[in-house]
């Protein structure tokens, strides 16, 4: 077995309660791809256990703090917590869906779990989570108090390039599957485990889409990149009065088509092929409004060298958003982007409504839904912001 000496500088970063060590961080040692190693401070103390990466930045991510090397015990207890959190929760009835295990941030480095009704899609983004998918997978199997009827590897995340792993796709156990249904407090959904975006669906927008549908009653709606049509759906089982949807993707908006027929409301629901940024400034121009505009796009900025473009994008976006709102109606809008930090999120937004003209009043920022934990140690477990505005009359 070997081990990992910190320098002084990574000795004190450890110390100090962030649970990755960087490369440069490393003054010696090392070990097999994905290897469950010691970490020792410079004096030759015990700090940890940690896994390695052989071609990473982060060269280890620590899973302990003890001396005592993790064992069996160790890993079931880590994955049983998160499963008996989700079931607390609420998440766990039989045909919804929710993020399983969310990786880092429930100590389970770079090792991700969605279920969707009786399908668990497993992602992997590190050489660590590759070397424990299996072994990891076993104990999620004797903890679940759902059946699990079969089990999809979508490791094919652009992050796996960052550790020298290949892009991989696999069926583990069951039958291939197209789509699964999933139903989610009165909402019904098709997912497409393969060739959906991430695992299939944005689990992380769940609580966000109810608190949106709240201000949706009798209101005509905007959804803009709306992928598969749900901030528009709940709207329209709130009470909307119609419902537009805005979407670049052909075979998303055949999903949208069938999602809102699933649920009743394929009169209220419309979605059009469009690019939403384009779309949106063009009814701007025209003048036209809706009661409740949700803007989700993807993210602007994948790392801190993009984050400057990603201003420019936001503050676009959220002006041509904000122009569009009626008098006294809202405005729901969100960045996925990590590099964007959410007070920089909100001066954009506010910078927004200056160049609009328009008085806004924030009324509640929320993150991710409650299974994509966010850890106060680890700041990166942190991504999603979503604003709620009112939206008044011209300055």
């Amino acid at each position: 077995m070997g081990k990992i000496v910190l320098t002084g500088k990574g000795r004190r970063w450890v110390e100090r309660g962030h649970p990755w060590v960087y490369l440069d961080d490393v003054a010696d040692g090392g070990g097999d791809a994905g290897e469950l190693l010691p970490v020792h401070a410079p004096d030759q103390r015990v700090l940890g256990w940690g896994l390695f990466s052989t071609h990473s930045r982060i060269a280890v991510r620590l899973v302990t703090r003890s001396t005592d090397q993790p064992d069996r015990a160790f890993w079931l207890d880590k994955v049983e917590r998160a499963v008996r959190f989700r079931e607390r929760i609420g998440y766990m009835e039989p045909e919804g869906a929710c993020r399983l295990l969310a990786g880092d941030a429930d100590g389970l480095p770079g090792f991700i779990v969605d279920r969707y009704a009786d399908l668990l899609v497993v992602q992997s983004g590190c050489q660590a989570s590759d070397r424990m998918r299996d072994f990891l997978l076993e104990l999620v199997r004797e903890v679940i108090p759902v059946p699990v009827g079969g089990v999809l590897d979508r490791s094919d995340t652009g992050v796996r390039k960052l550790e020298n792993l290949e892009k991989r796709v696999e069926w583990l156990d069951g039958e291939r599957r197209e789509r699964v249904l999933v139903k989610e407090d009165g909402l019904v959904y098709d997912v497409e485990p393969e060739g959906g975006h991430k695992t299939g669906h944005y689990l992380d927008q769940r609580e966000n889409r109810i608190r949106a549908a709240k201000l949706a009653g009798g209101r005509r709606v905007l959804d803009a990149f709306a992928y598969d049509g749900l901030f528009g759906i709940r709207a329209a089982l709130a009470g909307a009065e119609e419902v537009l949807c805005l979407e670049q993707s052909g075979p998303a908006l055949e999903r949208l088509a069938h999602n809102a027929k699933l649920n009743g409301v394929e009169d209220k629901v419309k979605g059009e092929r469009t690019d939403a940024m384009a779309d949106l400034r063009r009814r701007s121009r025209e003048g036209e409004r809706f009661g409740l505009v949700c803007v989700d796009p993807p993210a602007f900025a994948r790392n801190k060298r993009e984050a400057e473009g990603a201003a420019r994008g936001y503050h676009e976006l959220n002006l041509r958003a904000i122009g569009l709102v009626e008098e006294e109606g809202s405005l729901v809008t969100s960045s996925c982007s990590h590099a964007v930090r959410r007070e920089d999120f909100l001066g954009f937004l506010a910078e927004a409504a200056w160049d609009a003209g328009r008085r806004v009043w924030l009324s509640s920022v929320h993150g991710a839904s409650p299974d994509h934990p966010h850890r106060l140690d680890l700041p990166e477990t942190s991504y999603l912001k979503c604003a709620v505005a009112r939206i008044g009359a011209s300055l």
